[in-house]
C-alpha cells in the first residue's frame, strides 16, 4: 500500500514543476507560448513607463489575463534585459528622447580609475552602476568595448591605453554642469 504512495508522490514530483497555480485556484501550464505572450506584455507595459515593483507587473499581467508570479516576472525581466534604475524597471534599449545619458547620471558618479591599460573602474552611489552602465551603453562612444554594471561598480573595456584616456576625459566633460 505505501509503494502505490509513493509512486504517486514521486509522478506528482517529477510533474509538479511544468504547472503554475493562479490566483483563482485554477491549474494551468506554464507552456513557452505562455512564456512569449507574457513577455511581450511585459515589453508592452516597460514601453508605458518604467514599473516601480514586480509586484506591479504581475497585477497588470494578471489583470490582462496572463499567468504570472512574481518569480515569473523576474525571469522575464532578466530574459528581456530589463534593468532596475532608480525610477523602476525598464527595457535597457529603450532610448528616451532628450536624453543625455552620462550627464543624467554625473550626479551619481564618484569616482573614475584606470586599472592596467584597458579597464576602467568607476564607482558610483549604492545602487547606481547599471544606470550608469546603460548611460555608457547609450553615450555610443567609439573608445568603449563594453561595459559590466554591479551595485556600486562599473568595468568599463577599452581597446588600447590611449582610447581608455580619451574615455576618462569624456567622461570628466560630461559630468561637469
Amino acid at each position: 500500500m505505501n509503494d502505490g504512495l509513493d509512486e504517486v508522490c514521486a509522478c506528482s514530483y517529477k510533474y509538479a514543476h511544468i504547472y503554475a497555480i493562479v490566483p483563482d485556484h485554477r491549474i494551468m501550464p506554464n507552456s513557452t507560448e505562455d512564456q512569449s505572450l507574457r513577455r511581450d506584455a511585459i515589453r508592452e507595459l516597460l514601453l508605458q513607463g518604467p514599473a516601480r515593483t514586480q509586484q506591479y507587473l504581475v497585477e497588470a499581467l494578471v489583470n490582462r489575463g496572463l499567468v504570472a508570479t512574481q518569480s515569473s516576472v523576474s525571469r522575464d525581466l532578466r530574459e528581456i534585459g530589463a534593468i532596475k534604475t532608480a525610477r523602476g524597471y525598464e527595457l535597457a534599449g529603450d532610448d528616451q528622447p532628450d536624453d543625455k545619458p552620462m550627464t543624467e547620471v554625473a550626479t551619481l558618479l564618484r569616482n573614475v580609475s584606470p586599472a592596467g591599460p584597458n579597464l576602467l573602474v568607476i564607482r558610483t552611489a549604492i545602487g547606481a552602476a547599471q544606470r550608469g552602465a546603460l548611460a555608457l551603453d547609450r553615450s555610443n562612444w567609439p573608445e568603449m568595448v563594453g561595459n559590466i554594471g554591479g551595485d556600486d561598480t562599473v568595468f568599463v573595456a577599452t581597446a588600447s591605453s590611449h582610447a581608455q584616456k580619451q574615455l576618462i576625459a569624456r567622461i570628466g566633460r560630461s559630468a561637469r554642469p
